[in-house]
This record gives structure tokens, sequence and C-alpha cells, in this order.
């Protein structure tokens, strides 16, 4: 009897642990129609998640499956896209428009099923189809199986705080993208950066709901979840007299490194602790944007978003404290913090950086210039060629009727894309000498190239910055892959010198590499999962210009290392 109780112990204990190694993760998204009043502007519809904005935060811990339904009531098709989510044996759900699935159209609804095997840390999910992410984002935050006890540094938060920064515009940002691509014009800059959806006490008619507020008390320890939502613009983030602490970048732990100011560039998060042991008192978070555009780049909002970190016991109509923030264009500073962390070494857990490479490619990334496409109506066709921009002079354009993911997977490539993305530049030049901003050098032309792998290849890319228009850093984002960031400077790459300073013992380890402005970087990744994979520039401006291209990886050896069928409710165009 004792025998049989124990052994229906141990089977009951199993169950536990197998349930609590594997939960599932639950959501219902609704996109719709949300009012809202912002900046002294009378209430206005916007596109949002749940009424909200950012949108609701999903939570899960490592091994989880996470299922969200996504009901399409807004006016407009739309995707959802889980920023950093590597979607193992689910390309189905990693949601860009016309790479990966066909927009769900109004009235509409699919459902986005992945697990989150093996990361930990800050994610995000946002719309990725037209600049609806401009409203349609939030946070995605995986936590240790084991809870707080079994995060990787010290000393262990006692909460969290989910900072995610935006940018708000008064106009409606889908005619506003659409406007920008009829004309070849590129659309004007946020009127406003946000904190959670608000904008803080520094902007016309702000007011005390539209700034907001985290309660702290005098020497505990908090968890910071930053997250760049916004649509354009890298931002320095700073709390008046706390130091943070940076423990993870991109769902990736980092060893700790101690700032008082971080930098993430749009589609980039950062974790750091923050022991809140200034005196009792409100001081300011604050964001303000880091222009890193030379000689000269589109306007931008030279503007602060604040929130109030509140001591508990301090009256609430005392003046917060305002850090000092950067200069706009204090390229030092931004590259001293992107270019100061190194990954955090856990033996056994750790991807080890590999050394035999397979595949090695020299892709610059920048502006130019090309003709105006036949759709777009309201283009000058007699004046110079419109703005453009490119990756080793292609502008990627994504295909209308079927998507690339589709195509790959029933072997009907022909008229959708072709495999002829170039791996090296067409033509050699100076890449950040003003020479060499031309007319000649700045045109390029539209066309759909990817670049295809062979499964579990090694890739090592060198991401060169040009002058071109204006040197400039872009966020380059890729989708279902970390990578390592092996070395990052300034001026022309040179092999010569920069392999002598290559990491690879501890690199960073992201998924989004803000490219030094006037500069280059090399990243090395495994091309380990089969699938249709976006590469862009993170700045929305940017990708809708063409600063694109696709992955294709293909199969592996067997069922589990290839893709599967699509899901039965995925979308059709």
């Amino acid at each position: 009897m004792v025998l049989l109780w124990s052994l229906s112990l141990l089977i009951s204990t199993a169950l536990v642990s197998s349930v609590a190694r594997a939960a599932v993760v639950e959501h219902t998204f609704n996109v719709g129609n949300f009012s809202i009043s912002q900046l002294c502007q009378p209430p206005r519809i916007i596109t949002a998640v749940n009424g909200q904005l950012p949108g609701p935060t999903v939570y899960a811990s490592e091994g989880d499956t996470v299922v969200v339904h996504m009901v399409n009531t807004s006016p407009y098709s739309m995707t959802l896209h889980w920023h950093g989510v590597l979607q193992r044996g689910t390309p189905w759900a990693d949601g860009p428009a016309m790479v990966t699935q066909c927009p769900v159209p109004p009235g509409g609804n699919y459902t986005y099923r992945f697990t989150v095997a093996g990361q930990e840390g800050t994610l995000w999910w946002h719309a990725h189809i037209s600049f609806h992410r401009a409203t349609v984002y939030g946070a995605l935050v995986i936590k240790p199986r084991g809870g707080v006890d079994c995060y990787p540094f010290s000393p262990k938060p006692e909460n969290e705080l989910l900072v995610v920064l935006g940018e708000w515009w008064n106009a409606n940002v889908y005619d506003m993208e659409r406007m920008a691509f009829l004309t070849g014009i590129p659309a004007p800059h946020a009127d406003a950066y946000t904190i959670n959806g608000k904008p803080g006490d520094f902007y016309n008619c702000s007011a005390p709901n539209q700034t907001e507020r985290f309660e702290v008390r005098q020497n505990g320890t908090y968890l910071l979840r930053i997250i760049n939502a916004g649509m354009n613009t890298p931002l320095f983030f700073k709390v008046a007299r706390h130091t943070l602490t940076v423990v993870g970048a991109d769902a990736c732990y980092t060893k700790p490194y101690t700032t008082d100011v971080v930098v993430v560039s749009p589609g980039q998060t950062v974790d750091a602790l923050m022991v809140a042991n200034a005196a009792v008192g409100r001081y300011y978070m604050a964001a303000s944007p880091y222009d890193s555009a030379i000689p000269q780049g589109p306007a931008f909002s030279d503007t602060t978003a604040t929130a109030i970190l509140h001591y508990a016991g301090t009256a609430a109509r005392r003046k917060p404290i305002l850090p000092r923030r950067p200069a706009v264009n204090d390229t030092a500073t931004a590259h001293r913090f992107l270019s100061g962390m190194k990954s955090l070494i856990r033996p056994g857990i750790n991807p080890t950086v590999p050394l035999a490479v397979d595949t090695r490619m020299f892709v610059t990334v920048g502006l130019g210039v090309s003709d105006c496409q036949p759709d777009q109506l309201l283009c000058n066709r007699t004046a110079p060629p419109v703005f453009s921009s490119s990756m080793n002079n292609a502008s990627f354009v994504l295909p209308k009727y079927t998507s690339m993911l589709e195509a790959h997977y029933h072997r009907a490539s022909a008229g959708v894309y072709t495999r002829d993305f170039p791996d090296t530049p067409p033509v050699v030049f100076d890449y950040t000498g003003d020479e060499s901003d031309n007319a000649t050098m700045q045109y390029t032309g539209k066309s759909t190239k990817v670049k295809t792998l062979r499964y579990n290849a090694t890739v090592e890319m060198v991401l060169q910055n040009t002058r071109l228009i204006a040197k400039e850093s872009h966020p380059m984002h890729i989708h279902g892959f970390n990578f390592f960031i092996l070395a990052l400077g300034f001026g022309n790459y040179d092999e010569r010198t920069a392999v002598r300073r290559f990491n690879l013992v501890d690199p960073q380890e992201r998924n989004t590499i803000a490219v030094p402005t006037g500069g280059w970087a090399v990243i090395r990744f495994v091309a380990d999962n089969p699938g249709m994979w976006y590469m862009h520039c993170h700045f929305d401006a940017h990708i809708s210009l063409g600063l694109a291209m696709v992955f294709e990886v293909l199969d592996g050896p067997t069922p589990e290392t290839s893709v599967p069928p699509p899901p039965a409710d995925l979308p059709r165009c």
C-alpha cells in the first residue's frame, strides 16, 4: 500500500512538474478603434489592442507556449510580429506582412502560436504592416522557469518597472504612410515621445493623467524593462540621481554594466537594475532623442518625454528633479554604451560563438534615390528621383499577392522573389567619404531579392554604413535569429585591423544592432531555423523606402528541421 501511495505521489509530482515546465499562456487581442486625446488635440481614433496604449503585456516563463487570438475589428489590414522570438518550428507565427503571412483583413482573425524556449528577458510585440506599430505595440516578458531566484544576477529585484518608450503623431499614421509612399516625400517627424503611451510634463497642455508614475520605496531594488517601441528615433534614457546596472539586452543576459544613461534604438530592449538609494523625493525618468545623422538628417522632435519616479512618503506636489540629458548628437556616449556590453557566460546554457564561417557577406546599408514606382500615383515624375534606401544597392519591395514563406513552402518563388541578393556591393567605393555622395552612387533599383542559406550554415556579415545622403546609425533587426556582435567601429571596414578586435569569447548577443553612424559592425549567426526571415532597418521610414532583405533558410534533414505546413487559419491574400 505504501509503495502504491509513493508511486502515485511520484506520478502526481511528475505531472505537476510537467505542467509547470510547459504552461500555455493564452490571450485575445482585439485590434480596433480607440479614442484618445493627447497634446491639446481633440479626441481622435487610433488603432490599438484591447483599447490600450501600449497594448497588453504578455507574461510567460521560459518554455511556455504563447497563444494569441488576434481579432481584427479595425478598418485596416493587420499583422502582429513577436519581436525577438526565435519562432523555431513556428515560422508562420512571425508576422511581417507578405514575408511570412498575408495580412488579416478587417473583420478577420488569426491565431499566433509559438513557444518561448531557451529565451529569458524582455521582448515585445508590434504591428508589422504600414506605420501601425506607432500605436499597436506592447511588451513580452519572459521570466525564468524558477522565478526571481533563478535570475543569474544580484541583487534580486523586489519588483519590476515596465518602461515602454514610443513616438506619438497627432496625424493618422496610416494616412501619413500612404501619402509618403504616393508622393515619395518622407513622412513628418513625431509630435512627441512617450513613456508607456504618455508624453509627460514638458509638452504643451501636459496634464497629470498624461505623465506615467512609478512608486518605489527607498533602498528597494527594481528591474527596469526598457523597450524602444518608437518608429524612427534612438533614445537616451536617464533617471535623475540614479545609476543603472544593465543585466540584459534583447532577452540575452549581459555581464553587469553600470551606467547613468541607457541608449536604445528602435527595436532594442534593455534590462537594468536600479537601487532606489536617492533621498526620499520625486525624480524624473527622461527619454530624449539621439540624432545620429551626419551632416544632416530629416527633422526630428527635439523634446523630452518624462515619467515620475515617486518615493513612498513623498508629497505629491513636490517638484520632481530632472536629469541632465545628453546632447542630441552625442555619438560618443551612444557608442560607449552600445559597444560596452558583453554577454554573461553561463557554461552549458549560452550558445558559443561559431569559429568556422561558411558564408561571408559584406553589406552596405544606407539611403539613396530611385525612380518613382508605378503605384506612386502622386510622385512628381518630372523632378529628380525620390528618396529610397537599400542594402548592397538592392532596394527591397514586398510582393503583392503571395507571402514569401508560402512561395518558399510550395516551391513557387517565380514572380514572388529572386535568389540573387548580392554578397557584396556592386561597386567598391569610399563608403563613408563625402566625395562618394553623388547622383551616380545614390541611385538604386527596386527588387525582391533574397539570400539563400543552407541549413546550419554559419554566416558572418559586415554591415557597412554609407555616406550616401547622410551617415546615420541604422538599427538592423533580423527575424528568427539572435546574432553575436563581434566588433563595431567607425569609418570604412578594414578586415586586416578589424579581425584583431573580434570578441570571440563573450560578445553581445542581440536581435537588433545599431550600426555606428558612418561606421560598421560585424555580426555572426548560425542559420539553424528554416524559413523566410526578414532583415531590415527598424526605422519604419527606412524600411518603407526599401532598407531590407530576406534570408531564405533551406530545410534540414529531418521533419523537425523543416518548415511545417501552414496552419489552417493562415490568412489568404
